[in-house]
């Protein structure tokens, strides 16, 4: 990542970002009137994310940025940032003028926003973006706390943009447990489990979806047990690292982007991860089932009748719907072994969640009021929206099996179905379920979001667990 340094003195050589919203633009000498009469005449140019460039030949600096915060809130900021970024031609430095009003959500904002929209892929071909932002601000004092917040945030957005883009011909599920094996020994109070083989033979929804493949199942689990730490959350994500649809076979077109089908693992891994970094007094654990679903003689087959870790037993009715089935695995495998106050998963599940909600929205299910206004409250502070649907009981009936404890993927509303199915492995404690396969990809850059994989879910549970910490 690059670097955003906090300063108090301007440099004429830099190209100046100068935020502009419904007040009067502030910038030093000169500039400040230019851009003052450029705004002015220009209806949109406070308009949040909007980027206006004043060229300003043979004078320093020679170029300005006018930068639209809307009304000034955090979301405004964090797009004020993308874009300026965005704008920025090569590597640039870029200076920022944090009017002297500004607060620490608005630095939070700007922060994320320059870094998030600074994002590119980190394979060998493709190299982040080098180079420094400085950010002007009247004082350095008070604003530490919330650019390391933003920092962690950005971080760990990064990290799990980067697995969830990398191809699946790299990533099968021994090289993700490798991957967070890695990135947790470098930080302390961390510790990771990896089981594989035989480790797994309670785990019989992992074993069945990953069984057709020449790389077997790995399930991952990462723990923060920070000292005194009175909340225990368990975060459970889908590690689908490829999905062909198994015997119940994909098309081409509804393979491409199978790449991703794992992203919901790479967000509950990525936070456990920031909530080390943060030093967040509550208690953590990921679990990661992580398996290929492929095509082969071994593969699970529709009609199959699959023993899960409690036991319970699903007729497999749909081999492209197996990411409800590894995560059945890992639920029950939480609330058997970890005893946890609070079990959310994430799970790139199901078409639906986009033909309910469109592209930007997660379908979130949970029984408990309070916590899903959290998470909503949660995610619209990180800038990740989601909306609650209901978990219809009218449809129950719908998972009836002749031959098992339930079907695996029953007639009725795609969405609901799947949670309706999970919600018999979540047993009596508070849970939700975020069905995000939608907003977990990006067609085109759009502000803080890069084209491809958006690392959903990552800046929602860091912002929750935070709130959650504050409440304790």
């Amino acid at each position: 990542m690059f670097a955003i340094r906090l300063t108090e003195t301007p440099d004429d050589a830099a190209t100046w970002v100068v935020p502009v919203g419904s007040g009067e633009p502030q910038a030093p000498g000169d500039v400040g009137a230019e851009v003052a009469a450029l705004a002015a005449g220009i209806a949109e140019a406070g308009q949040a994310g909007h980027i206006e460039p004043l060229p300003r030949p043979l004078r320093s600096p020679a170029r300005v940025l006018l930068a639209g915060i809307g009304d000034g809130d955090e979301a405004g900021w964090r797009a004020a940032g993308a874009a300026a970024v965005r704008a920025a031609a090569g590597d640039e430095t870029l200076e920022v003028l944090l009017p002297a009003d500004a607060g620490q959500a608005a630095l939070r904002g700007l922060a994320e926003g320059l870094w998030l929209g600074g994002y590119r892929y980190r394979d060998a071909t493709l190299a982040a973006r080098s180079g420094e932002v400085r950010v002007i601000v009247s004082t350095i004092e008070g604003y530490a706390e919330s650019l390391t917040d933003a920092r962690v945030t950005a971080e760990t957005t990064w990290l799990a943009r980067d697995l969830t883009n990398t191809p699946s011909s790299v990533k099968n599920p021994a090289w993700f447990a490798d991957q967070v094996v890695a990135e947790a020994a470098g930080r302390t109070g961390l510790t990771v489990t990896v089981r594989a083989g035989d480790d797994l033979l309670r785990f019989g929804g992992l074993r069945a979806v990953g069984g057709g493949s020449a790389t077997p199942p790995r399930f991952v689990e990462v723990s923060w047990q920070p000292p005194g730490a009175t909340t225990h959350v368990v975060l459970v994500g889908k590690g689908i690292t490829f999905d062909t649809g198994g015997i119940s076979i994909k098309s081409r077109e509804g393979m491409k982007l199978m790449k991703k089908d794992m992203g919901g693992a790479a967000a509950v891994v990525a936070a456990t991860l920031g909530a080390a970094d943060l030093n967040l007094p509550v208690r953590v654990t990921a679990l990661a089932p992580l398996a290929e679903n492929a095509v082969s003689g071994s593969a699970f087959r529709p009609g199959d009748v699959i023993t899960h870790y409690d036991g319970s037993t699903s007729e497999n009715t749909n081999s492209d719907a197996e990411g409800r089935i590894v995560l059945a695995d890992a639920l029950a495998y939480a609330y058997e072994q970890l005893n946890p106050d609070i079990v959310l998963d994430l799970a790139t599940l199901t078409g639906a969640n986009a033909v309910a909600l469109g592209k930007r929205t997660a379908a979130l299910y949970s029984p408990d009021d309070d916590l899903a206004r959290a998470l909503t409250e949660a995610g619209a502070a990180a800038g990740e929206k989601m909306w609650r649907l209901p978990l219809a009981d009218d449809y129950v009936e719908n998972l009836r099996s002749d031959i098992a404890d339930r079907v695996s993927a029953p007639s009725g509303p795609g969405s609901v179905m799947a949670a309706l199915f999970l919600r018999d492995f979540f047993g009596d404690g508070r849970w939700a379920h975020l069905d995000m396969s939608a907003p977990s990809w990006a067609e085109a850059d759009d502000l803080d979001l890069s084209k491809g994989a958006t690392g959903w879910g990552t800046r929602t549970l860091l912002r929750w667990l935070s709130a959650l910490h504050s409440g304790q």
